[in-house]
């Protein structure tokens, strides 16, 4: 019998069943997130049969709209955002399925209009008083919804009904704050109801590591100290902050990315096997890993990471101090490199490095396993110069596969060698439909299945080794910012924490 693994629920014969019947209700449903990609998402899974016949999806917002005018402007942006063509008849029942309810999130009434509308979806759709939650706000109304939700007796689980809360990044800015924010909701909420959301992990590759790790007996002997040199992580943007200078200029690369995405796909990368693909005992496995994370001390923070922020640069873009909504005097990084140490049996003395950027020279996501080099004695009296290493690399964004480089021998009477690709892309599956990334994450939370989302554990553990770098950085202003140019790999230093090492990074 196949294993699931996480993002995966399987019916008798291995097919994944639909999710349970539920009203899906969106806070901020007025923003961009629920037009460009939460509709678009459960309008794909309906195409595919894996959204319940029998749902509702419940808008929530200070906008005052009818339902009505909350489904013309839906029907208006599914065209535009769609990641398929619409099909007029399951839009047309699919549309007749929402609803809208106005209101403050920290006025009472707004919750007891929301009560109401469950109870009429209930009963005209059939969703069996199972409700899921999704916070789409910003991160200051977390903690306050979670509360008007409870005081209105709305995420009370009984009678075989279940309430499920999605909660959207940042949680949390730092360690302390990310304390206070899990200690009150899960006063009010069971950690099994809580679903703290990671878009990256949604992404095909990102979930094919555990299968690529674990089904294939030709990984698991080499993934370890002995044989691999480094490891490293990027995450570069092209884009700049694209007009939420509001929001960027508070959080900062380290938050906004590092903390949470790329500290995940470590954990991937690094973890030991789970005993099962269980949620709980995939999680146990990550956080692990992160624990194994040892917090930088302050002399630390200066000699293993590099921090950024973007000049202006070709074709007129805009320096980072430039853009709208942000200060001309700000210090937040829009640039960050770090080198961190996993500091286990399997991981010790391997460095992990890790890089993201925004106006970098291209969008591009990967992760790459560099394999030690192998001896030169044997080829010592050839034509053939430094050995290359062999790399593995995890193409996650934009075109998402797997390339392993080895060396091969070129025809002729010499020892010639030249590095060759074996490429895997996903596009060689066949023609997939394309999705928003967060189909595989809405299906896992109405089939129960928490193993892509993050646990309180997790992200405290993760927050214990950013929070550190923080403080220094916010202690030590830079002083030749912005250091980099826009459509450039980012900023000298960073080239220079691989150098002192002996390394580069990889570019694609």
């Amino acid at each position: 019998m196949t294993p699931e693994i996480p993002g995966s629920a399987s019916g008798a014969e291995g097919e994944a069943r639909p999710g349970d019947p539920c009203t899906i209700v969106v806070f901020g449903a007025a923003g961009d997130l629920t037009k460009r990609k939460l509709i678009p998402a459960l309008y794909n899974l309906r195409m595919h049969g894996l959204l319940p016949r029998d749902f509702a999806i419940v808008g929530v917002a200070r906008k005052d709209l009818s339902h009505n005018a909350f489904r013309e402007a839906q029907s208006k942006d599914i065209r535009q955002f769609a990641t398929t063509k619409v099909d007029d008849g399951i839009w047309s029942d699919f549309n007749q399925r929402l609803y809208y309810a106005s209101g403050e999130f920290t006025d009472a009434n707004t919750y007891k209009k929301l009560a109401a509308l469950l109870s009429e979806a209930e009963a005209k759709h059939g969703t069996k008083g199972n409700v899921l939650f999704y916070l789409s706000t910003p991160p200051t109304f977390f903690e306050e919804i979670v509360k008007q939700l409870g005081a209105a007796g709305l995420v009370k689980e009984d009678g075989g009904r279940w309430r499920r809360v999605i909660i959207e990044k940042p949680f949390g800015r730092d360690l302390d704050s990310a304390r206070v924010l899990n200690k009150a909701i899960r006063g009010v909420l069971d950690e099994s109801q809580i679903y703290r959301i990671d878009h990256y992990l949604g992404k095909e590759t990102v979930q094919n590591i555990l299968v690529l790790r674990f089904a294939n007996g030709i990984l698991e002997p080499v993934w370890n100290r002995r044989y691999v040199d480094h490891v490293q992580i990027l995450v570069a943007e092209s884009i700049g902050v694209e007009g939420r200078g509001n929001y960027y200029d508070q959080a900062g690369i380290l938050r906004d990315m590092i903390q949470n995405h790329m500290f995940q796909l470590l954990t991937l990368v690094a973890m030991e096997p789970p005993i099962s693909f269980s949620a709980d005992d995939v999680r146990n496995e990550k956080v692990k890993v992160l624990n194994a994370i040892h917090p930088m001390k302050p002399e630390e923070v200066l000699t293993s990471t590099v921090r950024g922020q973007y000049g202006p640069g070709p074709g007129g873009a805009l320096a980072y101090r430039g853009e709208v909504n942000v200060s001309p005097t700000s210090n937040t990084e829009t640039y960050a490199a770090l080198k961190l140490f996993v500091e286990n049996w399997r991981w010790a003395d391997v460095p992990f490095y890790l890089r993201s950027g925004k106006r970098l020279l291209k969008r591009s996501t990967e992760i790459i396993i560099q394999f030690r080099r192998a001896p030169l004695l044997l080829f010592r009296d050839t034509m053939t110069g430094a050995i290359e290493p062999n790399r593995l690399i995890l193409h996650i964004q934009p075109d998402e596969g797997i390339t392993l480089e080895i060396k091969a021998k070129i025809p002729g009477p010499t020892v010639r060698m030249k590095s060759v690709k074996l490429d895997f892309s996903y596009k060689d599956f066949g023609e997939t439909a394309p999705a928003t990334g967060y189909e595989t994450l809405l299906y896992d939370c109405m089939v129960g299945d928490m193993g892509l989302f993050h646990r309180a554990d997790m992200v405290e553990a993760a927050w214990s080794i950013a929070s550190p770098i923080l403080d220094v950085w916010k202690s030590l202003p830079a002083r030749d910012w912005p250091n980099y140019v826009s459509g450039s790999w980012g900023p000298a230093s960073a080239d220079q924490l691989m150098e002192k090492d002996g390394r580069k990074w990889f570019s694609p």
